[in-house]
C-alpha cells in the first residue's frame, strides 16, 4: 500500500520501518520539524515535509503518529481536500471519535464538517514501548484495531497484519483500559528500575546486576498470574525488614513514601 506517516517520533519510526520493511510504500513524512521530518524519510526513502498542506492528497492510508494533544488541532488540516481518504491514529488513550469531534478551528478557511472531517477513518494502535534507537520486532507486537466501517476497518487490519501475528479487533472503550494497565506494567515498571538505579549508583553499584531480577521477574508472569509471581518482604509484612529499608531511605523522604506505599499495596493484594 502507499502510506502517509504523520509524526516522526519513537512510534511512527519503528511502525514506519516495519511497514517499509514489509512492502509498502512510504510516500510521504510529515513532522512539525522539517529535520525530524527528513530524517525519518531518508530511512523509508520517502519525501519529507513539515507543511501539511504538501502532503499527497491521496494514498492508501493516512496514518497519523504524534502526541495526543496534537490530534485534535491536526485532524481537520489533513482531512481538508482529503475527505475520501482513509485516516488511522495509532493512540492507546484516545478514542476513535477524535476524527469527527476534532476542534474545527484549524484555521483554513472553509473549514466546516464537510471540508474538514474524513469519511473512513480508524485505529491502528500497536501496545508495546518504542525507541528511536532499539528496533523492535513487530511481528511480536499486538496490535489493536478499530474501523469507523467494514472498509475502514478492513483496511486498518490488512496493514497491521501485514506486520505483526498478533492483530485484534478492540473498542475505543475498552482501549482506554488496555492504555491504562499498559501505563501500570510497563512504564511505572519502569519508573521503579529508574528509582533502584539511584539507589545503588548512591552507594557506587551498578544496575546490571539487576537485570538476571527483573529478566526472571518478567519470565514467571508468563506462565503464572502476577498475583502468585509476587514475592518480597512485603507479601509477609515483614515488619523489621520493611523498616530496616526505611531507615536506609533516611533523607529520601519521597522513596519512603513510595516503599511505604507500594508495600502497604502489595500485602492488600496478597492478602485477598
Amino acid at each position: 500500500m502507499d502510506i502517509v506517516l504523520v509524526g516522526a517520533g519513537r512510534l511512527a519510526t519503528q511502525l514506519g520501518i516495519a511497514l517499509h520493511a514489509h512492502g509498502h510504500r512510504i510516500t510521504a513524512v510529515f513532522s512539525r520539524t522539517m529535520s525530524s521530518a527528513a530524517g525519518l524519510a531518508r530511512l523509508l526513502d520517502a519525501d519529507a515535509t513539515d507543511d501539511v498542506s504538501r502532503l499527497p492528497l491521496h494514498a492508501d492510508a493516512f496514518i497519523v503518529a504524534v502526541k495526543d494533544a496534537a490530534l485534535n488541532g491536526l485532524i481537520p488540516l489533513l482531512a481538508k481536500g482529503r475527505q475520501q481518504q482513509y485516516f488511522y491514529h495509532t493512540a492507546g488513550s484516545m478514542p476513535m471519535s477524535v476524527f469527527i469531534n476534532s476542534d474545527d478551528s484549524c484555521g483554513v478557511e472553509p473549514c466546516g464538517d464537510e471540508d474538514c472531517m474524513p469519511e473512513h477513518y480508524g485505529v491502528i494502535y500497536p501496545m508495546q514501548t518504542f525507541s528511536k534507537e532499539r528496533d523492535v520486532d513487530f511481528s511480536q507486537v499486538p496490535i489493536f484495531i478499530e474501523g469507523s466501517d467494514e472498509p475502514s476497518l478492513s483496511r486498518a487490519r490488512a496493514i497491521a497484519a501485514s506486520v505483526s501475528s498478533q492483530v485484534s479487533e478492540l473498542s475505543s472503550d475498552k482501549r482506554r483500559y488496555l492504555h491504562l494497565a499498559a501505563v501500570f506494567a510497563c512504564n511505572f515498571s519502569n519508573h521503579c528500575y529508574t528509582l533502584a538505579a539511584a539507589i545503588l549508583e548512591e552507594q557506587g553499584l551498578d544496575f546490571s546486576s539487576m537485570l538476571p531480577l527483573i529478566a526472571e521477574t518478567a519470565a514467571k508472569v508468563e506462565t503464572m498470574h502476577p498475583l502468585q509471581a509476587q514475592t518480597g518482604p512485603a507479601v509477609r509484612y515483614d515488619e523489621n525488614v520493611i523498616n530496616a529499608h526505611l531507615q536506609l531511605l533516611n533523607g529520601h523522604q519521597e522513596l519512603q513514601n513510595i516503599y511505604s506505599f507500594m508495600s502497604k499495596s502489595i500485602h492488600d493484594k496478597s492478602s485477598y
